[in-house]
């Protein structure tokens, strides 16, 4: 199936969002200084959000299109979800347990495992990576991974969803799902779907503009000059300003999820017909799925050594700052590197023998 242009430095940018939401974080905690006063450190939430309907809108578009050719496959489907997904995860999962319960100790580095060992494991196992996190604040290497047990929750969810149901009911079935699951989950009785973030109708979202698009419904975007740049600049607004924090939840919910959607239908259908042609920028998209897994273990790495640093009273604050920021980036884009160029090639090798 052809890529889409533009994507793949929009997961970068992603991923860097979530980076710089991250380490200023950190370093507050550590007692390192930190700088996170711009609308743009804060909006790592924002940034994974966006992630989620960049999976939705090309997890059910390709659902869709096998749908309508009469060759979708559950079995497939799965086999490369796992082959993209599992290696890298399971490998996190494995060295964070290994990180809190083993290496930390074995430092003397003070770190409260409060939970059950067990217990840990089988949240993390079996794809509830999300409810672990809130409930039992496992750290950061571990804690990240709750986004991807909603991506892993989700395909459980939409594969046999969409297998049973007629191609022609297709769009109709990822509608209703996302207007009732959204309004489902903002009601108080089902609070527990917020709190351990089940936000699957930013997915759901996603797919349903996916599926607007292989319909031809959306032609009248790609005449209109306007349209996308006030979708662009919005979405620059939205994450560099504080404009569009609504007070109520429901609205800011359904104004992120209508904007995202939007946003990369503009990016890879409208008036952007030619793909950005930067080799760095398209291959740091390829990798951002290890960039989003490592960045936090980078970020222990780099603290560790500059709380030692720290002592020493060299830097400034500022310089110190820029450090830790350089550090990080450096060291999780070479960690993210050598993952995909050395163990998950192989997985995505074995991966095209299932389209």
């Amino acid at each position: 199936m052809q890529r889409l242009p533009n994507l793949d430095p929009l997961r970068f940018i992603l991923a860097t969002l979530v980076m710089i939401f991250h380490i200023p974080q950190l370093s507050r905690n550590q007692g390192l200084p930190y700088f996170l006063d711009a609308p743009i450190f804060n909006r790592g939430t924002q940034a994974v959000y966006m992630f989620f309907v960049l999976s939705g809108f090309l997890i059910i578009r390709i659902i869709y299109k096998k749908k309508q050719q009469n060759s979708f496959s559950i079995r497939k489907f799965y086999v490369r979800r796992i082959l993209r997904i599992f290696p890298l995860y399971y490998l996190i999962v494995i060295f964070g347990f290994l990180f809190y319960w083993i290496v930390l100790p074995a430092l003397n580095i003070p770190f409260e495992n409060n939970y059950n060992l067990g217990e840990g494991i089988a949240l993390t196992v079996f794809f509830l990576p999300n409810i672990f996190a809130i409930l039992l604040k496992p750290g950061g290497i571990l804690e990240i991974l709750w986004s991807i047990g909603i991506e892993e929750q989700f395909y459980l969810i939409i594969a046999p969803l969409l297998f049973f149901v007629r191609r022609q009911r297709v769009l109709l079935i990822i509608f209703l799902f996302t207007i009732s699951y959204f309004v489902i989950y903002h009601l108080d009785m089902f609070y527990i779907l917020k709190r351990f973030s089940f936000v699957y109708y930013f997915l759901f979202a996603g797919g349903l503009i996916a599926i607007l698009e292989e319909k031809k419904y959306l032609e009248f975007l790609k005449y209109s000059v306007a349209i996308p740049i006030v979708i662009i600049v919005t979405t620059i607004l939205y994450f560099v300003t504080d404009v569009f924090l609504f007070e109520y939840a429901w609205l800011r919910n359904l104004f992120t999820m209508l904007l995202f959607s939007l946003f990369i239908h503009t990016l890879s259908h409208n008036n952007f017909e030619k793909s950005i042609q930067n080799k760095l920028l398209n291959y740091l998209g390829q990798i951002s799925y290890g960039i989003y897994m490592f960045h936090a273990i980078a970020m222990n790495i780099v603290v560790f050594f500059m709380l030692k640093i720290q002592a020493l009273e060299i830097f400034n604050d500022t310089i110190t700052i820029v450090l830790i920021n350089i550090l990080i980036f450096a060291i999780t884009i070479l960690m993210a590197h050598l993952s995909y160029k050395y163990y998950e090639s192989y997985f995505l090798k074995l991966k095209t023998k299932f389209r």
